[in-house]
């Protein structure tokens, strides 16, 4: 690397902008380091740049999925005219053997090579790339142009025939292979070919003897790659399992599960209703917070600062005497129930996620056990969680920068183990972004070095950078601005951002249309049918979403002025009619399984919006790679009145020929007809259909 020009000051500082002849007079005196022509004569000529995907320069990883293909892409160049030859280097993260998978130059002129890795395992891979000189085909491809313009190449056969005796003495010096019999196989061969080249004075049966494919492909197994470059760089792969990529949520609130007016469920409520939430398609039953509940300044209804007798409380104002983060609070039942919740979930088919809150209630055993945890204001009274001029005084927060805060990390690690140790591998994080980034960063490390399954949500409705920072760190998933995009420019905009942009390498979005905090102003006393769009948007927009109990039963009554729930179950219990009149479960349970049916719909990145007269009418699709699954949605984004228009199909990008025909299958209705050329009419209103999800066959496959 050619180093700076450096002015350096004797005794101020330099003056931008002089001159060196200013500065001698100055008194200055310029020193420049030296250049070591032996640095510069030892550098490899071979550049590799502008590798991708990476993230912050290497800096974070990369994510995937098992049983992913992730493209690999570069450039890479050099000085002259050689040949080229470069592979992706990959290995586990915690072993020190690599393997290579081959790159291909895409474009000469861009020197833009490109070559795919496959994950097969939930662990992290650390990958980077190797380039050198093809030296036999840099070669082989000069002298065949010398020969095509019928020149003489006799001293060029000399010298080919020369770099495979050199191969040839180094392949017999290599005892580690590993493909001992290709090793021995191409020895006999290279041997023989030499052979019948040195006894020949036949200039075209010596040029067939070394260009031949043969000759090429045993040449390509064994490249000297003594002076290889390699690239400066090793980038991470986080590979998790499928489920972090898709996934359907049902988020419940335990105590609000019971049968009886005013009584509080427990896991055997919740556990009654788990066979239901099967059936409607749900893979992922998440749970709010299960531990005790604090009594000082508990909260009372609709977060109310007066806590009337028989109140219960925010589950977020975690501890009391009956216990902390470990524990579960008494009117949910045991630890055996807890035990036999999950087995249930688990016999149906479905995960149980937790929330995990690192808050605490004033309560909470580790006030007095680690006192040095948390702030204490000039009073000696605790300091309480404050989001001025709101302030929560059921709550307080811990110290994560704390002289002693190392137990306190070790400590919430060994929370999330224990957990862990129960069977749990998924947990939604509470507020992640008002917490310490470098303790999420360390502690998803080391909760995924022992459970590599684990899945985290991040639970931050925050400034875009802190929301990217924590997919980055390492949350597997990410909840999204989502809740309040409700126009087709606002959705087509956000979303291609999220699938176009350098953060489909790293942030995979959670669509929670509710949530027990948030109730959008959108289904304020609104219609059946604005949770209907909102639902099939959330489902078919990203291949994970979550539903909040309650949410198949439309419930629309909202604080006004504020996008929050009247009578939130945050501060009270519920007890629904869950078949209750007006229901979408059938509905939900019919999104489900067209998401398990069509692959297409379980990818991410693959998302892409279409053409659409009508601005109230969003028209968008998914595709496998090879097209074997193509799915289309058109959904009015108004829930009030009929919508109707024209949109258009991507026929090219379908592969079906200008005004060809395919075969459509509307998922939702079961009706079935054939469709010519790009153009269709959709007829959208609320009594009925909002949306239509199509399924693509072509007919004619003779252009696809």
């Amino acid at each position: 690397m050619v180093q700076e020009r450096k002015i350096k000051p004797k005794k101020t500082p330099v003056i931008s902008g002089s001159d060196v002849s200013d500065v001698s007079k100055r008194g200055w005196v310029i020193k420049e380091k030296k250049h070591h022509l032996m640095d510069f004569a030892a550098s490899s000529p071979i550049t590799i740049e502008h590798v991708s995907p990476q993230i912050n320069a290497g800096r974070y990883a990369v994510k995937r999925e098992v049983g992913d293909t992730m493209e690999v892409w570069a450039n890479i160049f050099k000085d002259g005219h050689d040949l080229l030859k470069a592979v992706i280097l990959c290995r586990h993260a915690d072993s020190d053997e690599w393997w290579e998978a081959p790159m291909w130059e895409i474009n000469h002129g861009l020197a833009l090579w490109g070559g795919d890795l496959w994950f097969g395992d939930n662990t992290r891979y650390v990958y980077t790339i190797e380039a050198w000189v093809d030296e036999f085909g840099t070669w082989r491809d000069g002298t065949m142009k010398k020969r095509d313009a019928g020149q003489g190449v006799a001293l060029e056969l000399v010298e080919g025939a020369d770099i495979v005796r050199k191969t040839l003495e180094r392949l017999k010096k290599t005892t580690e292979v590993r493909d001992f019999q290709a090793r021995e196989h191409d020895i006999d061969f290279f041997t023989e070919i030499l052979s019948r080249f040195d006894k020949s004075n036949d200039e075209y049966e010596c040029a067939n003897l070394l260009m031949s494919r043969e000759m090429l492909e045993a040449m390509d197994r064994w490249p000297d790659r003594e002076k290889a470059t390699r690239y400066d760089r090793e980038l991470e792969v986080y590979v998790d399992r499928p489920r972090a990529r898709f996934g359907a949520w049902y988020e419940m609130d335990l105590r609000s599960q019971g049968a009886y007016p005013g009584v509080h469920g427990t896991f055997k409520d919740g556990e009654a209703r788990l066979p239901e939430i099967k059936e409607m398609g749900f893979d992922v039953v998440y749970l709010l917070p299960i531990h005790p509940i604090g009594y000082t300044h508990r909260k009372g209804k609709n977060n109310s600062l007066v806590c009337e007798p028989g109140d219960v409380g925010s589950p977020y104002a975690i501890g009391s005497h009956e216990g902390g983060h470990k524990a579960i609070h008494p009117q949910l039942g045991t630890m055996d129930d807890f035990r036999s919740f999950v087995r249930k979930a688990h016999e149906l088919n479905m995960e149980v996620a937790l929330d995990f809150a690192i808050q605490c209630s004033p309560d909470h055993p580790w006030i007095k056990e680690h006192p040095e945890w948390f702030i204490f204001r000039p009073d000696g009274t605790i300091k309480y969680a404050e989001n001025p001029p709101k302030k929560y005084q059921d709550i307080v927060n811990v110290d994560f920068y704390s002289n002693q805060s190392d137990a306190l990390w070790i400590e919430l690690r060994d929370t999330f183990l224990f957990w862990a140790n129960e069977g749990i591998r998924i947990f939604r994080i509470d507020n992640p972004h008002t917490k310490s980034v470098p303790f999420w960063e360390w502690v998803i490390r080391e909760i995924q070095n022992i459970y590599p399954d684990t899945i985290f949500l991040a639970e931050a409705f925050t400034r875009p950078p802190m929301m990217q920072m924590l997919a980055k760190i390492g949350f597997s998933q990410s909840y999204t601005y989502f809740t309040w995009r409700e126009t087709r420019h606002e959705l087509e905009e956000y979303f291609n951002e999220l699938t176009q942009s350098e953060m489909k390498e790293y942030f995979r979005p959670n669509l929670f249309p509710t949530t027990p905090d948030i109730m959008p102003f959108y289904l304020h006393d609104a219609p059946r049918s604005a949770f209907i769009i909102r639902f099939i948007l959330a489902a078919t927009l990203s291949p994970s979403y979550g539903m909040l109990n309650g949410y198949e039963l439309c419930e629309n009554d909202g604080i006004y002025g504020k996008e929050e729930f009247n009578n939130s179950e945050k501060y009270e219990i519920r007890t629904r009619d869950w078949n209750a009149w007006g229901n979408i479960k059938d509905l939900i349970a019919k999104i489900n399984w067209i998401r398990g049916e069509n692959y297409a719909l379980q990818l991410y990145e693959n998302l892409r919006f279409y053409g659409s007269e009508n601005d109230k009418i969003m028209f968008y699709g998914k595709m496998t790679p090879n097209r074997d699954n193509m799915i289309f949605v058109a959904i009015s984004l108004d829930p009030y009145h009929g919508q109707a228009g024209r949109v258009w199909f991507p026929t090219d990008e379908m592969g079906i020929a200008p005004g060809g025909r395919f075969w459509v299958e509307e998922l939702l209705s079961g009706r079935q007809f054939e469709v010519r050329g790009a153009e269709f009419w959709v007829n959208l209103y609320p009594a009925g259909n909002q949306a239509e999800i199509y399924r693509i066959t072509p007919i004619d496959k003779s252009w696809w």
